[in-house]
């Protein structure tokens, strides 16, 4: 990994360690915080409402970080990063539903929100090179590759007990990681800056807050059950592993031709490609789930299903906030889609899980898209870009 671009001295190697760590905390926790929650006594209900705080946390913090991180943004990133730790090594201690809750609630504060900052911090650092974000991106998406295929072979190993010391582990890492890392001030804005209702109230703009979080609200049932739905059906956690990091490659594959997808096909397009295969994935998911080279069609659709979207959204978000609004920009697209949608979603299949059955609530997700669908055709027309 490259410290640094010869050509325009972005400290590429440090912002991809971060990524890599943080992601490959998302890689260990979103498939396997649910079954170490099933291990250790609870049922459908309650671990779909602690996904739920996991999510849910994504609304407030990422909101308060951007609030704060006008100034001193990495000090900031730092402290958050700490704080997860000491805040995840609260696991250890207790097992109760109620702990559970604040703990889960405190480290995931912490550690959503430092990802707004640091997507303001690596945009800044690159420019106008910001087409260029997917390839510092995609170190995250390995990170998630590693975590979840290593710690599904770990726990085939030694059992479900090594869930929480690698997790520990990769928050130190993080910790770590963000101590290597400077801010970066970024352009001047051009002119006078934007009020942010003004912003808000941008037809454009607002119509990819509400489709971003309807798109990650049907994400809810896959990231709360979707390992216990493929345990259910008899694979193994090595087939499972390899199925989550399977959906992460394509993915990355997104990441690496970010620039030329944005320049050849309009924001529009692409939005409305990513929602049609997102109800087509979920279809596939809930019914196709014996049939292991349909979950294996499934999972590389999230190539379309996240990563054409969230760089689609990065790039608008980007160009619609500037200067000292851009951190809170990436704030809240991260509190509208990966905090208030996730948690409906995840709350939401959690409570449906017991009554629909799988097939069920795959199916009542596959909906959603569609009505993401009409307030894209309807609203969703972002200015075009500058070359």
């Amino acid at each position: 990994m490259p410290d640094s671009d010869a050509n325009s001295r972005v400290p590429t190697g440090r912002l991809a360690s971060f990524y890599l760590f943080y992601f490959m905390v998302l890689g260990a926790l979103m498939p396997y915080f649910g079954p170490y929650l099933e291990h250790i006594g609870f049922g459908p209900e309650a671990i779909g409402a602690l996904t739920a705080i996991l999510m849910g946390t994504r609304i407030v913090a990422p909101l308060l970080f951007g609030h704060l991180m006008a100034r001193r943004r990495m000090v900031l990133v730092q402290a958050g990063a700490v704080l997860s730790v000491f805040a995840f090594s609260g696991l250890f201690f207790g097992d109760g539903f109620l702990w559970l809750a604040l703990v889960v609630g405190v480290f995931s504060f912490a550690w959503s929100g430092v990802l707004p900052p640091m997507e303001a911090i690596t945009l800044n650092h690159l420019g106008r090179q910001a087409a260029r974000y997917g390839r510092i991106r995609l170190w995250g998406s390995l990170g998630f590759i590693v975590g979840v295929v290593s710690l599904g072979a770990l726990q085939e190993r030694f059992g479900v007990g090594i869930f929480l010391p690698v997790c520990l582990g990769l928050f130190v890492a993080i910790a770590a990681s963000s101590f290597a890392i400077t801010d970066h001030a970024g352009a001047p804005a051009h002119g006078p800056e934007p009020k942010l209702w003004e912003i808000l109230r941008r037809p454009a703009l607002a119509s990819l807050l509400a489709v971003g979080m309807i798109g990650q609200a049907s994400h809810g049932p896959y990231y709360t059950f979707f390992t216990i739905h493929l345990q259910d059906a008899g694979y193994s956690k090595s087939q499972i592993g390899p199925l989550w990091a399977l959906a992460v490659i394509a993915e990355i594959a997104v990441f690496l031709t970010t620039s030329r997808l944005l320049e050849r096909y309009s924001s529009r397009a692409l939005v409305l490609w990513s929602l049609a295969f997102t109800s087509l994935r979920w279809v596939m998911t809930g019914t196709l789930v014996d049939h292991a080279w349909a979950l294996m069609l499934a999972q590389l659709m999230h190539a379309m299903t996240f990563g054409v979207f969230h760089a689609v959204a990065i790039d608008v978000i980007h160009r619609s906030f500037r200067g000292r609004l851009q951190g809170l920009g990436q704030a809240l697209y991260s509190a509208s889609a990966y905090g208030l949608g996730s948690a409906l979603g995840s709350l939401a299949s959690g409570f449906f899980w017991p009554i629909l059955g799988p097939r069920g609530v795959f199916l009542a997700a596959a909906a959603l898209p569609a009505v993401g669908a009409i307030l894209a055709l309807l609203w969703f027309r972002p200015q075009t870009r500058e070359p």
